[in-house]
């Protein structure tokens, strides 16, 4: 076999790997063995390779710089595997432990921030979709401001935007203009909410007030009317004018929904569960329920408010109808099935602010105020409750109790607990 070529004299390694040193002080970088082709080692003691058949002569090593007459002029260099070398001699250290602090921290930032972010995008995309279409600011004479917050709440019969088959399928006729189908006086503060129905055939008187379009001012000449018909004269600023005229309590906010509006709230919250009291079958409102519990879509419970014929033709019961589907339908909306659930609560703010007209000074967050409080009704922490009724006129217009209304009113303004009872 042929030799392979021994350590350079002096060379104190085991083995040729390696070129430690005992000595403390550095040593200096070794250069690379060359390898040198195309020559014949010269002769010397040693066994002759053999001529046929055997292993082939193995080309000699010298280190490269110069030695023996041969100089690559590139390959020089530490030694592979040395100390300090970039060589894969050696085995590789043991992957470090992942830091799982560290990575709980950035996830939770990026969590938090993607959260904030889309709180932000979507406050603002809601508040550009409210309708503030009420100017508060053209009411005159109004009664000074008391504790707590009140809101003046109110269904129209507008058909705006429906098409002929949704009037047929809602049963809304064709009426042009608007009219207001229901009026409430939410009322919040730090003893509950107090929800009080004003009903539509309610006598009041129309004072002496600004038009909301011509600037001019009517002057009051003391004619009694149905509260209804206060809308229907000079549209949500006349009304404001004559709740406030006739209670003295001063209205905060105003918020209106239609027809279309309503029904697709109901339908974008999954539809509302309620106890139908009695047997109700009304062909102009299309109401047409059995007894006991069941979830109304939103076609259903458009019907179910406007009956009236059904119930003996009384307002007085319809408002109670209201007042306890509305506030149902609130609980159904600050649940948690819809608050935290995109799916289901995007369609709901879609459908609901794209309806509701309210006052130029409503936030979101006086929205989710009265919301919120209506819920509370309809658990059980607040009042609800019909203007109290003394009786009627002569043209069917019914007549509030004016000594009860009067204490209800004080109550409310100084957000005391209600203590007066009404039908």
């Amino acid at each position: 076999m042929s030799d392979w070529p021994e350590a350079r004299p002096g060379d104190s390694r085991a083995g040729g790997y390696g070129h430690g040193s005992a000595s403390a002080r550095p040593e200096s970088a070794r250069v690379m063995r060359q390898v040198r082709r195309g020559q014949t080692p010269p002769p010397g003691p040693g066994p002759t390779a053999p001529q046929y058949g055997g292993v082939p002569q193995q080309p000699s090593y010298v280190d490269g710089g110069g030695q023996d007459g041969y100089d690559s002029g590139y390959n020089t260099g530490q030694v592979y595997g040395t100390p300090g070398g970039g060589g894969p001699a050696g085995p590789r250290g043991p992957r470090p432990a992942p830091n799982w602090g560290r990575r709980i921290k950035w996830t939770a930032i990026t969590v938090v921030s993607v959260l904030v972010v889309t709180a932000v995008g979507t406050y603002f995309w809601a508040d550009s979709k409210l309708n503030r279409e009420v100017d508060l600011s053209k009411v005159i004479d109004r009664p000074e401001a008391g504790e707590g917050t009140n809101y003046l709440i109110v269904g129209s019969d507008s058909r705006e935007g429906m098409s002929d088959e949704e009037k047929k399928d809602l049963h809304t006729g064709s009426a042009e203009g608007k009219r207001t189908d229901s009026m409430m006086i939410l009322h919040t503060g730090d003893n509950g909410a107090t929800l009080v129905s004003l009903p539509r055939d309610s006598d009041v008187e129309i004072p002496t007030f600004v038009g909301s379009e011509s600037g001019k001012t009517y002057q009051g000449t003391g004619r009694h009317v149905k509260l209804n018909a206060a809308y229907a004269e000079d549209g949500p600023e006349l009304l404001v004018r004559t709740v406030e005229y006739n209670t003295g309590l001063r209205i905060d906010h105003y918020v209106e929904i239609g027809f279309a509006g309503f029904a697709n709230i109901v339908d974008a919250v999954g539809g509302v569960e309620m106890d139908i009291p009695r047997d109700i079958k009304d062909t102009k409102s299309g109401a047409d329920f059995k007894k006991g519990k069941q979830t109304l879509n939103g076609e259903e419970a458009l019907a179910f408010v406007r009956t009236r014929y059904a119930l003996a033709g009384s307002d007085l019961d319809r408002t109670k109808n209201q007042q306890k589907f509305l506030s149902a339908l609130a609980g159904q909306v600050a649940t948690p099935s819809t608050v935290l659930n995109p799916f289901r609560l995007y369609p709901t703010m879609g459908a609901g602010l794209d309806s509701l007209i309210v006052d130029k000074d409503m936030g979101l967050f006086d929205l989710a105020g009265m919301f919120w409080a209506m819920k509370g009704v309809s658990g059980g922490d607040g009042t609800s409750m019909n203007m109290p009724i003394a009786g009627s006129t002569g043209n069917g217009n019914l007549q509030w109790d004016s000594a009860k209304v009067k204490k209800l009113v004080d109550e409310l303004k100084n957000d005391e607990k209600v203590t007066v009872s009404a039908q």
